[in-house]
């Protein structure tokens, strides 16, 4: 019979994204942070390769980026609508972690698998903030593809990417319960 760990499922039956505009101060402090970022590094990782990396983004980053959306979105010709909601995205922010995605040349593991890992992490981010009692949403959004927003804005090689923006906070509203997805439509077993 193998251990259990009742407190840890029942924290994954009932976990729930908090949406970013309902995070508010305060935010993890370095210190908290760490074992947060410590848990999401612990995520699979085939080969051992560790094609992920995190950018921790206080307020003043969060800043200069709000203002970096505006003048990428405008060189885009993105309309004023989806320029305006990518850059509140870090204007309404306090603390982002940013989980970068980084390509290993790897004989065994493929990109695609390196791509799932730092899906895993962006996860585990999420999961470690929320059992720390942290409110947390996991973000993209335009400006994450972009190419010049990545470069100039957060220092990203031409070789990596942005897996997701793990937004953190205190949590100010609790957000109500969504539909989730009927397993039985979703799933097949297969005996032989």
């Amino acid at each position: 019979m193998p251990d259990l760990n009742p407190a840890a499922l029942d924290f994954l039956l009932h976990r729930r994204s908090r949406p970013s505009k309902t995070l508010a101060l305060p935010v993890p402090t370095q210190e908290q942070l760490v074992p947060m970022l410590t848990a999401a590094a612990r995520s699979p990782d085939h080969g051992k390769l560790e094609p992920w990396r995190f950018i921790v983004l206080e307020e003043g980053a969060l800043r200069r980026l709000s203002n970096l959306v505006h003048s990428r979105g405008e060189a885009l010709g993105k309309d004023s609508a989806d320029i305006d909601k990518a850059s509140y995205q870090f204007a309404s922010a306090h603390l982002v972690v940013a989980v970068v995605e980084c390509q290993k040349s790897s004989a065994k593991v493929p990109a695609i698998e390196q791509t799932y890992s730092a899906g895993a992490v962006c996860l585990a981010m999420l999961n470690a903030a929320l059992a720390s009692g942290w409110g947390a949403n996991w973000l993209s959004g335009w400006a994450s593809h972009d190419r010049g927003f990545v470069e100039v804005g957060l220092g990203l090689n031409e070789d990596e990417r942005i897996a997701g923006f793990i937004h953190l906070g205190t949590e100010t509203t609790a957000p109500p319960e969504r539909p989730r997805p009927n397993l039985d439509e979703i799933t097949a077993w297969m005996a032989a």
